[in-house]
């Protein structure tokens, strides 16, 4: 077993189910026994608490892992308004720092885990700053990433053009997640075929549509053997 795997997850576009995905992967990691660890670098959204500000998305991670870490550690950039990272940073009087994001990352994955998972925010090319993108995050990393496609209208174009985007960038496609965002898609299994054909990179799972919204459950759906390869 390799152990130590890291892997940026990015979306086809913001509310997509990328937390979802991620929780559902590392359950199925868990359940096979590996330990699990997870970032979520930058959140927007979050809410005043009597422990300071919290994400939801990043709460739900840090509750799907077996590797438990200070949440500070687990959300380096808390922004309280549910705007864009960078316009919320600037109203806070907040720097978005790539490096800083790196170096954070890099703790998480000399941790011991053998599954880490580093959560994006909203699509591939997310501004940081004037001249910064969430998508230098993975290149400095050099990590693989994993996309998760909301099946809805239009879900094949913003696909390919995110895994373009992926490989011009130089980092490998290692899977990516069917996520039906929402009920009754149109030629459902027709759009999953031509994504299957086209994106260079495994299908890991396909997860229906829930109003429940169970990571746990979903974690059935998944297949993550080509991102833990034996």
């Amino acid at each position: 077993m390799v152990l130590g795997r890291s892997y940026f997850v990015a979306g086809t576009d913001t509310e997509v189910g990328k937390t979802f995905v991620s929780a559902a992967l590392l359950t199925a990691a868990a359940n096979v026994g590996l330990q699990t660890a997870a970032v979520k670098p930058v959140a927007s959204g979050c809410e005043q608490t009597e422990y300071g500000l919290r994400n939801e998305d990043a709460l739900l991670l840090q509750e799907a892992v077996t590797l438990h870490l200070p949440y500070q550690q687990v959300n380096p950039f808390a922004l309280e308004p549910a705007i864009a990272p960078h316009i919320a940073a600037i109203e806070a009087g907040k720097q978005l720092n790539v490096s800083r994001m790196a170096g954070v990352c890099r703790g998480v994955m000399c941790a011991g885990a053998d599954l880490v998972l580093i959560e994006g925010a909203g699509g591939w090319r997310t501004p940081l700053g004037p001249r910064a993108f969430l998508s230098q995050l993975p290149r400095e990393l050099n990590t693989p990433v994993i996309l998760v496609v909301g099946m809805q209208l239009g879900c094949i174009n913003h696909a390919l053009l995110t895994a373009e985007a992926i490989r011009h960038d130089g980092l490998p496609l290692a899977g990516w997640v069917a996520n039906f965002v929402r009920p009754g898609m149109a030629r459902a299994e027709e759009n999953l075929a031509t994504l299957e054909a086209l994106l260079p990179a495994p299908l890991l799972g396909v997860l229906p549509h829930s109003e429940t919204r169970d990571y746990r459950e979903a974690a059935q759906h998944l297949d993550i053997r080509p991102l833990i390869p034996s």
